[in-house]
């Protein structure tokens, strides 16, 4: 038990992108499942709860953590089977996501081209669903493998098991910090057809070329980097609130008040209206709070200036919450991950 460096009372604050203090009561980076199975081991000795971090980039943590974090450094991919058609490609819980979806755009398989430049780690994508330019990981999902952080026995996913929804899936509910993925399985094909109708994705494509799916990655790549501030240099966590759902009578309701309203039909025949257009209404869009500001290029974004406290962040996100549910009636949900 004494190969793991585990360190106490480490602050979290340089691995978070959002960048807001928050100190643990122990800390141990791990590279492989022995590692993890040692990890636990301490946490189960010293009756510690245990949560897993990694990339940092949709977490935020309200307040201090009385147990362990487990920053998960697990990385590689490697081809796990390949027919006529498709291939099924397992990668690493702690590998990059726009790393790995860089790598594989290289090969021009398709499926995970509208995916690429969200931050954080393969692990992280299947609990969050994430998603965008009309596709979610869910389209292109094969299985995982996780390790129950209460027995260490090792579990594998399908699809079906995960209960995948909008941003969300059997992780972050019913699951939620009970697993610890350690790697991800999606099936990609070989030819297929890109889909390029959302945003200002056809119009910025090569013209009279054969577009393969890493000319589509270069193009949102570009696009997300001119939308959405880098983490590295403006702390933020990405999208903070998700896109609301409703029906379609209420849909109707709110655009006889609001006729330039814009929305979508998703996947469930339920009406999602752009967050970002509710909170830009709402007067947020660009607007500073001192330490913390909603981004002027994209209003679902929360930015922290320097110096916040976890206080100013919830402090405004309740703001914006009260403020959509005044005008709209709608009720806003975090999108990020709050411990």
């Amino acid at each position: 038990m004494n190969t793991l460096n585990i360190e106490k009372n480490v602050d979290l604050k340089k691995f978070l992108t959002l960048k807001i203090p928050a100190k643990t009561k122990y800390f141990v980076r791990i590279k492989n499942k022995e590692e993890l199975k040692e990890a636990l081991e301490f946490a189960w000795n010293e009756k510690l709860d245990v949560f897993v971090l990694g990339g940092g980039s949709n977490t935020f943590f309200k307040k201090d953590y009385n147990g362990l974090v487990i920053k998960n450094e697990i990385r590689g991919w490697f081809l796990k089977k390949e027919t006529k058609d498709k291939v099924e490609i397992e990668a690493m819980s702690g590998e990059s996501w726009p790393k790995f979806v860089n790598n594989i755009s290289t090969l021009n398989y398709y499926g995970l081209e509208n995916l690429a430049s969200i931050y954080g780690t393969v692990g992280a994508a299947p609990v969050q669903n994430i998603g965008a330019y009309g596709v979610e990981l869910k389209d292109v999902f094969k299985s995982l493998i996780a390790i129950n952080l209460n027995t260490g026995k090792e579990k594998t996913f399908y699809k079906e098991d995960c209960h995948f929804a909008y941003r969300d899936s059997i992780f972050k509910k019913k699951y939620k910090n009970k697993y610890f993925i350690y790697s991800v399985t999606v099936e990609l094909k070989k030819k297929g057809k890109l889909k390029t109708e959302y945003g200002a994705i056809k119009s910025l494509l090569p013209k009279n070329k054969n577009i393969k799916p890493v000319d589509m990655i270069k193009v949102i790549n570009e696009i997300r980097a001119s939308k959405l501030p880098n983490p590295s240099l403006l702390p933020n966590v990405g999208s903070f609130f998700k896109n609301p759902e409703m029906s379609k009578k209420q849909f109707l309701n709110l655009q006889k008040k609001y006729s330039d309203i814009p929305y979508f039909e998703s996947d469930n025949k339920k009406i999602k209206i752009p967050a970002a257009w509710l909170i830009e209404k709402a007067g947020f869009k660009g607007k500073d709070f001192s330490a913390v500001s909603m981004y002027e290029k994209q209003a679902l974004i929360l930015v922290n200036n320097g110096g916040a406290s976890a206080k100013d962040v919830i402090n405004l996100a309740k703001k914006i919450k009260n403020k959509i549910k005044h005008m709209f009636a709608l009720d806003l949900e975090e999108e990020v991950n709050i411990i």
